[in-house]
């Protein structure tokens, strides 16, 4: 970490790049353009210009309404350098929904894509409109920041629940960048990394583009994720590193259409914001070889970041791997809050510099989230092995409750991943009058392929204790995911209502 305490995000990420100055920072993945980190640093300081010439101020929050582009990180920092707090928005939710949260998030500016003024028009406060092929003039301004000053304010999924407003500080980012750095290799060269994670999400604004652009890393934008048009972009521009979430790499491992690119410049593959089976990974690797596979685990609450694995400890493969530096966790038998041994599931603690300031305007939240000593109680269930790698099993929440049993959907869905015939898998509760609940598999079939439920229900049977046994089985065309690569469960247990009336 820094020893300046006025420090902010952006001139963390900004400075010692006088000899990078006509390097590549960012790429446009669909027109080539590129944005050299001097064009960048004088783009951020015209926006900063524009931005106080509107009236932002240390603390505004500044709501920003956009697709991956070579502007977001822009946009991102120039706000922080301002003292403004960005609240990114995924572009794709409605006008009404827009509203709702930047009302919730006292949005009092907005920067948005052209494309997407009307979703924000009626809020009735001042607008930045990034405009395509907008020239950008050179300027500076100054703003005393400092460390423990709000920079973000990042919603929280929402998957199981509704969606709270995460805060936080120029802290929290420079620590979750400083610690994903050094949890790998100094930058090597050719390293080019590609991102198809939105820059609206945690992972996609702080792992991708603060951590790499603060590396000297150049980062290829994708605009929105197209699977083929990925494959292309690693071929295109010789991509060395693609971080990504299960979803592709399951695709990555398992699709046809692989075999149509050259991929040979890839030498990683990283993946967070869900767990990543062992199967999957066994999948990837031997479709690439020569490819490491990296997983972390982290959460919004603590800036994306608490644990990565190493790629080269094959032993174990499928762990979350071992505390980032500067982090302390523990797991904690629910029903008691005894620290629990190796080996033992429990609720995971984390303890550190990534780990949020609060929850925006719900101190009760934050309070049952974040105790007096500073430890988040995450919400997941995992455990540590005997030589403190760490395991993510599944989400509290969402175990199956069968016949007093626990079942962790995440484990049947990477077993069932491994099937070749299967191309995605969700694994939900199902309501039983005998049991209280049952695993249901929601499952993407291959095309053309014979598979039915009950070769599931064997295939899963022959593999598992008896009490985790898939009882029934429901084929879909796709399974609905988040933005960010994380299964809709209340949307698969609502498709699955009307049938467990029957």
């Amino acid at each position: 970490m820094p020893e300046d305490p006025c420090m902010d995000v952006t001139t963390f990420v900004m400075s010692g790049k006088d000899n990078l100055a006509d390097k590549p920072a960012l790429i446009d993945a669909k027109t080539g353009h590129t944005m050299t980190y001097s064009q960048l640093q004088h783009a951020i300081c015209s926006v900063e210009l524009g931005l106080v010439s509107i009236g932002v101020r240390q603390g505004d929050v500044v709501m920003l309404v956009s697709r991956n582009s070579v502007h977001y990180p822009v946009a991102f920092l120039a706000t922080t350098s301002v003292g403004g707090v960005l609240a990114t928005l995924n572009p794709l939710t409605s006008a009404g929904e827009a509203k709702k949260q930047a009302e919730a998030a006292g949005a009092r500016f907005v920067i948005v894509e052209e494309e997407f003024v009307d979703k924000v028009a009626e809020l009735g406060v001042p607008l930045v409109i990034i405009e395509k092929g907008d020239k950008i003039k050179v300027g500076s301004t100054e703003s005393k920041i400092s460390l423990g000053d709000p920079a973000a304010l990042l919603y929280s999924s929402g998957t199981t629940g509704t969606s709270k407003g995460v805060v936080l500080t120029h802290r929290n980012l420079i620590a979750a960048a400083v610690l994903h750095a050094a949890s790998g290799p100094d930058v090597e060269p050719g390293e080019v990394y590609l991102c198809v994670i939105p820059m609206f999400h945690v992972f996609g604004l702080v792992i991708v583009t603060c951590t790499q652009l603060s590396r000297g890393v150049p980062i290829v934008v994708m605009p929105s994720f197209d699977f083929e048009a990925m494959l292309g972009a690693i071929q295109r521009f010789k991509i060395t590193h693609v971080p990504l979430v299960p979803p592709i790499v399951i695709a990555l491992g398992k699709s046809p259409a692989v075999k149509a690119f050259d991929l040979s410049s890839l030498r990683e593959i990283g993946s967070g914001a869900a767990p990543l089976g062992r199967e999957v990974i066994n999948a990837c690797l031997e479709r690439f070889p020569d490819v490491k596979v990296r997983q972390g685990y982290g959460l919004t609450e603590s800036t994306a970041i608490a644990s990565v694995a190493d790629p080269d400890d094959l032993e174990h493969y499928g762990s979350a791997g071992l505390l980032s530096s500067n982090t302390l966790a523990k797991v904690i038998d629910v029903g008691s809050g005894r620290p629990l041994p190796p080996n033992q599931q429990g609720e995971i603690w984390i303890h550190g510099p990534t780990i949020m300031d609060e929850y925006l305007n719900n101190p009760n939240a934050t309070a049952e989230t974040v105790d007096a000593e500073g430890w988040l109680h995450t919400g997941d269930l995992g455990y540590f092995d005997d030589s403190g790698n760490l395991y993510v099993v599944d989400r509290i929440k969402e175990l199956i409750k069968y016949k007093g049993f626990q079942v962790a959907p995440a484990e049947l869905e990477a077993l069932l991943l491994s099937h070749s015939q299967v191309v995605d898998a969700a694994v939900i509760p199902f309501p039983d009058e005998e049991a209280g609940q049952v695993p249901l598999a929601v499952i993407v079939r291959k095309q053309g392929c014979s598979l039915d439920g009950q070769g599931v229900m064997k295939f899963v049977s022959d593999q598992v204790a008896p009490y985790k046994k898939v009882r029934k089985v429901m084929f879909i065309d796709a399974i609905p995911k988040s933005a960010s690569g994380k299964i809709l469960r209340r949307e698969l247990v609502q498709m699955t209502m009307p049938v467990s009336k029957l």
